[in-house]
Parts: structure tokens; C-alpha cells; sequence
């Protein structure tokens, strides 16, 4: 106790004396747990970050003091908070950890910064952020009971999911569920200083409190395997209750929690039907707490929902409404008692991960009939999404809406490449104009087909008219992390292409498709994450497929193919080291972009149990399961790998995990560790070369494009081999006719192996074309990436799996990448490849330290690039020129000198080392020829 008084007493006498604020730097972007004034996070030690602001280039922070308090007016007063760090000479602005003193659940708190740079002048203090916490234990959950309208026995859960339409489940699964409303009444008569809904409605729910929806979430919860976690979302409903008599109603669908047999589906099955548990946590002002939960004393009612599945689409009868009933003054003396039902076993776990939200808006740019009494609107792109329709007819009139990615012959919608049937359908209560939209499904389309409705003005006989209807764009909420463009337009259309497709399959998965599967395949999720996280913040969806995939892993160390692992599938469709293989580079990323070693710590065991279970699959080191490159082009319809051995990609995979494996081990400080994992790589590469490198072809395997860009990029090549296979694989590239034949495993380390090379021409040449590729999609009318690269009718319009090219895009044409040891983005390089066709390139990347920014334009004798660099990171700058005299700055020279660290030549280029800020650079350079 004396020595904390003592540090306090410190901590307000060197507050007090300390040197004025410098009013050039501050900080800002305050984050706790990697999100801006999060509301619901579940650790007792939460990590804090910053980014520094500073007028003046060169800016590094020396020091920081961070004060945590449950009050902003107890941050006016120092030594008065739960935690003051004092002066900390520290460079870290980011995950500074929380020491582990006791936090409230329930509770809000606020917390302040300030720093010190290199010269030892102090910022002023940042502004007042906040954070709220979740409920802290599972002891918490106590008091909340699992509520429903109905019960579904044990003899009729279907756990694991079957793949298909389950018609061998004799009379399971054959009836709809109740998608219910709850409601409860409760009196408050004291003033409230801070209230929290902590609420899971399984499969998803809509939370309302006094008549108005609590956010404008969607499909929440996250997607889980329920019988091990079940996530729960975080709401500070403060300013939403009221004096007296209030009211919380709840709406629940069924999600992915139960699929009946009817309509579309790619797997059936059921955990329960749907279901509630919620706590409502109050506290008062007098400093004393209340709970409300889900009990016997809720009520409950059939909603409008008459249907609802996540494949199959939703129906909603708005003549069954209850007008009022989410709000006081409704007689609810007609509704039911809730049952008590058994849980679905999982534990409970705060959604960290952004939520789905509605994010864009399309108005049709189309309507047309191609049939009498069918309506197709054409939004004009290709997303995941749902309608808002606005309609006026008279009562129990019935508008159905079909979407889909593509058009038959007749100009009808087809749900060929999409899974169907697939529908809305909405009937009307009759009156005014009625606006609904669905809660509880989703789909990837660009057309909507409308039957019981005409458009407003047309002249024909449906008395129901559709005033208005707009495509609704959903997806994961999650920030923007950077941008891109260039001048040749043709590459800016390819990166919106792929942009989309991403876009359309980040939801609390990283999924394939927005409609036919919607499930989490992982080999997409490694595969992809250098391209999206140029564009996302993955940061937290990616922890939670993290968590999936800790769920999923099997009893001898396997992990399946997608997480949640819903179904099992057959074969190599479950056990894939490329796909599997997931479970060690995730963590791995997230490690590298966010300097987040959580994850690697949470996962090691996992990590281990894996790689032991793939040495236990290995012949000499040599892996032979899985699907291979899935979806290369070759003699046959796309799937199984046809042109590169199996052998070859798994055992690729093994070696990569391996090498991994030995890096996180040094992270953690494992030194014996290291040594097992970085010899297993070393034998795995050996082996691996012994096999399938052939010494007089100088190639690997059967010479295909995947089997030597593979073993180039993970460096598995002997290096006075390197050159011949990269030779070799051009002529590949140049005997395909320069089109790209990889599939969805070798793709991007055909792009990779190229970029790395410094063959950024090659790849320019390879993709600027329309008779293959991206060009071909485009040239066919696509709006998003399809499956595969001849994009046929049969499979997905909107996939990402084939997206690489974008993260050409970033590390490439732009060129912004990281130091080989850097975590964070802290020590950057920037190397722009300059290729013929591409006059100017654009980009940006938030990184933990701000937004790094590039620009670079070339003229007939060089180019000129201007790069932003933010404080507290240095940057190399890679040019193409030969002497340092072929490089010029422009600025003031006094202060340019100051802030470059060294200049020097290496490999027929001039390196620059720059500090922070803003710097224009002009190069002159041999053009290509």
C-alpha cells in the first residue's frame, strides 16, 4: 500500500513539473483490443494503441504515460485512476498491455495518452477514449437461462450437419421452426448511469429495446460450431431505457442453427431450434447493480416470419404482425409462457470480430419483363445482399422475389451457378405503402426477379405495385486498411472485380460463396490474406477463424478443410494440408501485419498437434493427400489437380508449416523448439528436392506453372538451381500462351514467384488480355471474381479463391512491404516494379503506425514517387537506378539531409533509408524496352 501511494505521489509531482506540451505532436486513433472505443471486450488484460500526429518529419516516440479510469473526471486528477504507468521510455504504441489489475465486468472506462519524442518534448494529452467490458467469466451467465418457444428433443438434433438435402433423416428435420418474438416487462424507478445488453439469439436475433432496434446489426451472432462456443454481441443500451415501464423484445431466426428439408441447401441439420439467452446489466446511480435475464418470466409469440434458412431464403406474413409488441403499452395477456430449453452446449464467448452490417445501397439501373407477370431488376452488380422492398397492395396479396447471379435465355433470373430455389417472399397486410426487408437470409446476386407485383409504373393489370426496390450490399463491417488504382483502367476494372468478391464473402467467416455453400473453406483464408488485408482489417475475423479452427481440430491433431466445421465432408475434401496448413500461417499473419503474438500463443498447441499429425501422414517426408491445385486448368473440367502431382503442393505445405513452426518458436522464446521445427524443414526440403527436383530438366514435378512457382517462393529451391527453374517456368508460361493454367492452391505463388523475382512485366502481359483470365471474366460481363478462371454457368460468379492478383497490385506495382523481420509495418520497404502499360499507381495501407501512402508517376526519363511515411517507422525506398547521382529530392535540402539515414547501391539499384513524413523523390532511370 506505501509503495503504491509512493508511485502515486510521484506520478502527480512529475505531472505536475513536467515540461509544456509540444503542441506539434500528439496522439490519436486511440484503439483498445485493436477497435476504436469498443464496446464488450473480454480479457482482464486489454491492449492499448496508438498513432503519433506530428506536423515535423522524422517524428520517433521515446517515452509514453497511459491512465485508465472508470470516470473522465478521474483522468483530470493524477493518482486518482486504476492505472497510471508513469513515464515508461518505451518506442511502443502499440499492444501495450494492461497489467492485469482487476476490471468490472459490465463497466465502462476511459483511458488517456501522451508521449515523448527523440528530443524529449511532451505531447499534449490525447483525447478521452473508452472502453466497456463483456462479461468477464462464465459464472457470469448464471443467472440467464436458455429460453424458446419450443423445444426441439434430442432424437430429432441433427450434430454434425449432412451434406445435402438429408432425405435419408427418415422424419427429421422436416418441419419449419417458430422464429419467435420475447418480450419482457420490467419497472425502473432509479436514474440509470449505465446499462449493457449482452445477448445471444441462436441462429441469429434482432434486439429491440422500447420499440427501437438496439443496432443495425445483421446476422448476429458470428457463425460457430455451437455445441463448443456460442458468440454473444455487446450493446451499451444506456440511452435507450427509461423511468418506469420498459420493454426488451427479441426476434429470432434460425440461421445456421437449424436448416430444415425444404428449398435450396447445401447441408441440413439442427443444434435446437431457435432460442435466447440475455442479460441486461443496469447500474445506478447510488453505485448499486441489477440484472435482468432471460427466465420463466419471459414471454413469447409465433413473429411474421413463417420461414426463414440461411440457403433457402426468408418469408415474412406482415397481415400476422403484432403492432407495438417490442414496445410498453402492448397487451401481451395473449401470448405464452417461454419454455426453459437446453443449450446447445457451447461456451459463452463475446463477438470480437466487426459485425455484419448493410454497407452499400444499389438502385436498379434496369427493369424489364421477359415474361408476362415477371419483373427482373438489374442492380448492375454482383453482391451479397438482400432486398428492401417498398410495395402497396391490398391484404394477403403475395410478392415473391428470386435472386441471382445470371440470366437464361429467356432473360428469366437462373440460380444455376447459385443453388436454388432461393426466395423472398413477402405478403402484404394491406393499407399504405409497406417496406420490409429480410432479417434472417442473405444471397449473392445482381438480378431479382419480382412475381405478384408490377413496377409502379407500369400499365398493367396486378393491382400490387413495387414503389421502389434497392439490392442491399452486407457484409462484415470491418474498416478499410488501404487502396489502390493506377492509370490503366483495365487493371483498375480487374481489382474492383476481385474487390467485390471479396467483399461479398467476408461475414463472420471468411466464406466461398455468398449463396450455393457460405461456408468457411481455409485454404482461401491463407491463400487470400496478403491480397485482403491491403484492403480490410482483418485483425479480428481473423482471431476468430483462429478460434474456428481450434474448435474443429480432431482428436489425433487434423484440422478440416473449412471451420465451423458444420459438416464433414469426404476424402480429401476434409483433409487437405492446404487447406489445414491454415491452422499455423494465420496465427503466423497475424503476428506479421498487426504485431499481435496472441495468437500465436493461443494457437501453439494446435500448431504442434497439426504438424504432428502431418509428419504422421509423411513417407520420407513426403505428403500425398488432399485435393492439390483445385480448379487448374487443364484437359478436363476443372477440380481435382490435373497438371501438378498432389504430392507435390501437400508436402510444399508441410515444409512452409515446418519453417513457420520454427520462426513462432523463437517469437515464444523456445529455443529447442526452433531447433526441431527448423531441422524438420530443412529434412522436409531435402526430401522434397531429392523427389521431385529433376537435375537434367531443371524443374520440379511435371513442370507445371503451380509445381515451380511453389518450391521458388517458399524458397525450397537450391540456389544455383534458382535461376533455371525460374527460366524454366517462364517457358511454361510462354508454351500455355502466356495464360495462367494454376489453380486455386498455386495461383498465388505463381504471382508471388514472378513479383519476386522482379518479372512484374511478365505479369502484366500475362493478365492484360481479354481472352483468358481476368480480362475473359470481364469481357463476359462479370462484376465479381467467378470460381474458376472460364467462369462456367455451373459454378459461383462471385468467388474469391483466384484473387491473387491484388496483392500484386499492393506488393508489386505499388510496392509496399515489410522489412523480413519487422511485425507491424514498422521498418517498411517500398520497391514499385515499373512495367510498360502503366503509367502512374496510387495505393495506400493503414498500418499499425498510420497510413503508409505511395505515388509514383514515370516519364520518358524516369518517374517520380512520392511516399508518406507514418511517425514512428522508417522506410526503405528501392529505386530503379543505378547510381545515387541518377536520384534527386525535392524539398528543403537542410531538412531532407536531416531526416535520410543512408543512401547506397545494391544489385544494380539505390536504396534510400528514410525517416517518417512526406517525401517526393525523382529518379531517373534506362527505360525498358
Amino acid at each position: 500500500m506505501k509503495n503504491q501511494w509512493n508511485r502515486k505521489l510521484i506520478t502527480a509531482l512529475f505531472c505536475l513539473f513536467s515540461l509544456p506540451a509540444f503542441s506539434g505532436l500528439r496522439p490519436v486513433n486511440l484503439r483498445c483490443e485493436y477497435k476504436t472505443d469498443p464496446v464488450g471486450i473480454d480479457t482482464p488484460q486489454p491492449r492499448f494503441s496508438w498513432m503519433i500526429d506530428s506536423r515535423e518529419p522524422g517524428v520517433r516516440q521515446r517515452a509514453y504515460q497511459l491512465c485508465v479510469a472508470d470516470s473522465k473526471e478521474l483522468l483530470r486528477r493524477p493518482g486518482s485512476d486504476i492505472w497510471n504507468t508513469g513515464k515508461i521510455c518505451s518506442g511502443s504504441n502499440f499492444s501495450v498491455v494492461f497489467p492485469g489489475i482487476t476490471l468490472e465486468p459490465a463497466r465502462r472506462y476511459f483511458w488517456k495518452v501522451r508521449i515523448w519524442d527523440e528530443s524529449g518534448r511532451v505531447s499534449a494529452w490525447s483525447r478521452v477514449a473508452r472502453f466497456s467490458t463483456a462479461l468477464l467469466s462464465a459464472n457470469d451467465w448464471d443467472q440467464a437461462k436458455w429460453i424458446g418457444y419450443e423445444s426441439l428433443p434430442d432424437s430429432m438434433k441433427v450434430v454434425p450437419f449432412v451434406h445435402g438435402k438429408g432425405d435419408n433423416l427418415g422424419d427429421r428435420l422436416l418441419e419449419r421452426a417458430v422464429n419467435p418474438c420475447f418480450r419482457k416487462r420490467f419497472n425502473n424507478e432509479k436514474q440509470i448511469t449505465e446499462a449493457y445488453a449482452f445477448v445471444c439469439g441462436l441462429g441469429q436475433y434482432e434486439l429491440i429495446i422500447n420499440g427501437k432496434k438496439v443496432s443495425d446489426d445483421f446476422l448476429v451472432p458470428g457463425w460457430t460450431n455451437y455445441a463448443k462456443s456460442c458468440q454473444y454481441n455487446s450493446y451499451d443500451v444506456t440511452n435507450l431505457l427509461q423511468n418506469g415501464e420498459n420493454v426488451i423484445g427479441c426476434l429470432v431466426g434460425s440461421g445456421f442453427f437449424y436448416i430444415n428439408r425444404e428449398r435450396y441447401r447445401k447441408l441440413t441439420g439442427a443444434f435446437g431450434f431457435p432460442m435466447l439467452r440475455m442479460i441486461l446489466h443496469l447500474r445506478y446511480s447510488d453505485g448499486k447493480d441489477e440484472r435482468i435475464a432471460t427466465d420463466e418470466s419471459w414471454k413469447t409469440f409465433p413473429s411474421p416470419i413463417e420461414y426463414t434458412s440461411i440457403y433457402g431464403g426468408e418469408d415474412y406474413n406482415a397481415g400476422n404482425e403484432c403492432s407495438g409488441w417490442d414496445n410498453k403499452g402492448f397487451d401481451d395477456s395473449g401470448w405464452e409462457k417461454i419454455k426453459i430449453v437446453k443449450g446447445p452446449g457451447g461456451a459463452m464467448k463475446a463477438q470480437l470480430e466487426y459485425p455484419v452490417n448493410v454497407m452499400e445501397a444499389f438502385e436498379p439501373e434496369a427493369v424489364y419483363s421477359p415474361s408476362p407477370g415477371k419483373y427482373v431488376y438489374d442492380f448492375g452488380q454482383n453482391a451479397s445482399g438482400i432486398v428492401e422492398l417498398r410495395v402497396s397492395g391490398q391484404k394477403g396479396d403475395t410478392v415473391r422475389i428470386t435472386p441471382g447471379e445470371l440470366l437464361d435465355k429467356q432473360g428469366m433470373v437462373s440460380q444455376k451457378s447459385s443453388g436454388g430455389p432461393f426466395y423472398f417472399e413477402y405478403i402484404l397486410k394491406g393499407g399504405n405503402t409497406e417496406t420490409w426487408r429480410p432479417r434472417f437470409s442473405y444471397y449473392g446476386f445482381r438480378y431479382a426477379m419480382v412475381e405478384g407485383a408490377a413496377p409502379a409504373n407500369e400499365s398493367q393489370k396486378e393491382a400490387t405495385r413495387v414503389i421502389s426496390m434497392k439490392h442491399l450490399h452486407v457484409r462484415n463491417s470491418m474498416p478499410a486498411a488501404g487502396s489502390f488504382k493506377c492509370s490503366g483502367d483495365f487493371f483498375n476494372r480487374i481489382f474492383n472485380l476481385i474487390d467485390w468478391a471479396i467483399k461479398s464473402n467476408l461475414v463472420s467467416v471468411s466464406s466461398d460463396c455468398p449463396h450455393r455453400e457460405k461456408l468457411g473453406w481455409l485454404e482461401q483464408a491463407h491463400l487470400m490474406g496478403e491480397s485482403v488485408k491491403y484492403r480490410y482489417d482483418l485483425f479480428h475475423l481473423y482471431n476468430k477463424i483462429v478460434d474456428d479452427m481450434l474448435e474443429a481440430q480432431t482428436e489425433d491433431g487434423m484440422i478440416p478443410s473449412i471451420a465451423p466445421e458444420y459438416v464433414r465432408f469426404d476424402g480429401p475434401f476434409r483433409d487437405d494440408p492446404g487447406y489445414g496448413s491454415a491452422m499455423i500461417i494465420l496465427p503466423w499473419y497475424l503476428y506479421k501485419w498487426y504485431s499481435d503474438k496472441r495468437a500465436v500463443e493461443r494457437a501453439y498447441p494446435a500448431m504442434e498437434r497439426y504438424i504432428a499429425y502431418l509428419a504422421s501422414k509423411a513417407d520420407s517426408n513426403i505428403l500425398s493427400h488432399g485435393l492439390g491445385d483445385w480448379l487448374d486448368v487443364g484437359p478436363m473440367s476443372p477440380g481435382i489437380s490435373q497438371l501438378t502431382p498432389v504430392s507435390l503442393t501437400a508436402t510444399a505445405f508441410y515444409y512452409y508449416n515446418a519453417l513457420l513452426m520454427s520462426n513462432m518458436s523463437a517469437i515464444l522464446e523456445r529455443p529447442e523448439d526452433q531447433q526441431k521445427y527448423s531441422s524438420l524443414a530443412i529434412a522436409i526440403r531435402n526430401s522434397f528436392n531429392r523427389k521431385f527436383f529433376d537435375q537434367e530438366k531443371r524443374d520440379y514435378g511435371s513442370g507445371s506453372q503451380t509445381a515451380n512457382a511453389m518450391p521458388l517462393y517458399l524458397g525450397m529451391t537450391e540456389q544455383d538451381d534458382y535461376r533455371d527453374v525460374l527460366s524454366n517456368l517462364k517457358k511454361t508460361i510462354a508454351n500455355d500462351q502466356y495464360r495462367i493454367t494454376a489453380g486455386d492452391i498455386g495461383h498465388r505463388f505463381l504471382v508471388q514467384s514472378l513479383n519476386q523475382a522482379g518479372e512484374s512485366q511478365l505479369l502484366f502481359d500475362m493478365n492484360n488480355r481479354t481472352d483468358s483470365g481476368y480480362g475473359y471474366q470481364l469481357k463476359k460481363g462479370a462484376t465479381a471474381l467467378n470460381e474458376n478462371w472460364s467462369g462456367e454457368e455451373f459454378l459461383s460468379q462471385n468467388h474469391m479463391i483466384m484473387g491473387h492478383l491484388l496483392e500484386w497490385f499492393n506488393n508489386g506495382l505499388a510496392g509496399i512491404g515489410r522489412q523480413e523481420n519487422d511485425a507491424g509495418y514498422t521498418d517498411i520497404v517500398i520497391e514499385p516494379q515499373i512495367v510498360n502499360g502503366i503509367d502512374w499507381v496510387e495505393a495506400s495501407y493503414q498500418s499499425m503506425n498510420g497510413e503508409i501512402g505511395l505515388r509514383w508517376e514515370k516519364g520518358n526519363r524516369g518517374f517520380l514517387i512520392e511516399a508518406t511515411i507514418p511517425c514512428n517507422s522508417r522506410a526503405e525506398i528501392i529505386l530503379p537506378a543505378k547510381s545515387r547521382t541518377q536520384v534527386a529530392f525535392k524539398g528543403k535540402k537542410k531538412e531532407t539531409d536531416r531526416m535520410i539515414q543512408h543512401i547506397s547501391e545494391k544489385d544494380g539499384k539505390v536504396v534510400v533509408a528514410l525517416l517518417s513524413g512526406s517525401w517526393k523523390l525523382k529518379c531517373n532511370y534506362k527505360k525498358r524496352k
